[in-house]
């Protein structure tokens, strides 16, 4: 395969820079969205996830 330097840079650079980008899975929308998501909301799944460290499958990234 061929590739020349000037399609590798075309390549890293056309629309936005980068490869990887990375999305909100929830709406993060409203100051209550970001009050679940984060504090004081996630303490509760902590909390969970310490009593019970299965429950991490189920409530983070963890099983992706």
């Amino acid at each position: 395969m061929s590739i020349n330097k000037s399609e590798v840079f075309e390549y890293h650079s056309h629309k936005r820079p980068g490869k990887i980008e990375v999305v909100a899975s929830k709406p993060l929308e409203t100051q209550r969205h970001l009050s679940l998501a984060y504090s004081p909301g996630v303490a509760e799944v902590v909390t969970a996830i310490a009593e019970d460290n299965a429950t991490a499958y189920s409530y983070t990234a963890k099983a992706n």
